[in-house]
């Protein structure tokens, strides 16, 4: 048996943290990347699978429309989210592969303190709690080849979040958001224990409650290059290692009052490792990812952990 036949996989997660924490009003969109990385393309065996993921932003370093950091801008941008995965799969066949759908229920909680170089009483503080904006991925269809697995899915994200014009503790985007995604993982040897793999999001968002603001469309890819390593000579214990990274553009412009501002742009690379209990359908994982390159926003490092559990239906037979 392979190891790609034995393995638990993580479920793609979602955020959204308000308006209201940015100090320079950038209409940034929806997806926050950092969710994927190694075992992209992989959906999860037929049954019920929760998710559980901690995800941290921080960022002390604001860059203007060319990368450079902006002139008398100093202070932290930083949030917390809690997410909650749902995700079911169910048995049998639908146009020749799996069909499966997923909800995310987040809990952040984000600061913003800047100083921008004028008298205290002028100086920006921000921050919000509570439940953000909720992600559901309806309709997902997923595909084995010999040596890959590819889905290709539609999301929409509802604005549940608190969201109020101009406030300071806004923790919703205040707009609807559509999501056309898909993930691929190749593998690279006849095991497929090696695997790259790829993940695509294109946002297309909605008008911006209580305002004339329609965000511009964004696309971001993430990707990894990993490999598994038994622990145990039966594969009941495998660990995952790998390089991960992400890249997130605007591609068109915003429209009503920020019309004219300068697209944004972010790029990161860092690691993943994943600790895998195939016959339990647990996984546990952690991601680390420093941002080297951002432009029109801020530019900090981004931290996930976490874990997945799998109750498989029907259940798998025991393996000799």
């Amino acid at each position: 048996m392979s190891i790609r036949n034995r393995f638990v996989f993580l479920i793609p997660l979602y955020l959204v943290i308000g308006g209201g924490l940015c100090l320079l009003a950038q209409q940034k969109g929806q997806y926050v990347p950092g969710q994927y990385g190694l075992n992209a393309g992989i959906m999860p065996d037929p049954g019920f699978t929760y998710a559980n993921l901690t995800m941290n932003y921080s960022a002390d370093s604001l860059k203007d429309s060319q990368g450079n950091s902006v002139a008398g801008i100093t202070g932290t941008y930083s949030f917390w989210a809690i997410q909650n995965v749902f995700y079911y799969v169910p048995k049998g066949r639908f146009l020749g592969g799996k069909f499966a759908t997923m909800a995310d229920l987040v809990v952040a909680n984000g600061s913003l303190t800047a100083d921008l170089g004028i008298p205290p009483q002028f100086s920006s503080k921000a921050g919000g709690q509570g439940m953000a904006d909720t992600w559901v991925q309806p309709v997902n269809l997923a595909w084995s080849p010999k040596r890959a697995d590819i889905w290709a899915g539609y999301a929409f994200m509802a604005p549940t979040g608190r969201f109020t014009p101009l406030a300071s503790n806004n923790i919703g985007s205040g707009y609807w958001g559509n999501n056309v995604l898909s993930g691929t993982t190749a593998y690279l040897t006849k095991n497929k224990g090696t695997s790259l793999s790829l993940y695509t999001d294109w946002e297309i968002h909605g008008q911006k409650k209580g305002t004339n603001i329609t965000p511009g469309q964004a696309f971001t890819d993430e990707w990894g290059l990993g490999q598994v390593l038994p622990l145990k000579k039966d594969l009941s214990r495998l660990l995952q290692l790998g390089a991960i990274g992400y890249d997130q553009w605007q591609v068109t412009s915003n429209k009503g009052s920020t019309s004219n501002f300068p697209f944004y742009s972010v790029h990161a690379v860092g690691f993943q490792t994943n600790f895998i209990l195939p016959g339990k359908g647990l996984l546990l994982f952690f991601k680390y990812e420093p941002e080297y390159l951002a432009k029109a926003r801020p530019q900090g490092r981004t931290i996930v952990f976490g874990g997945s559990w799998t109750l498989r239906d029907p259940k798998p037979k025991a393996q000799p």
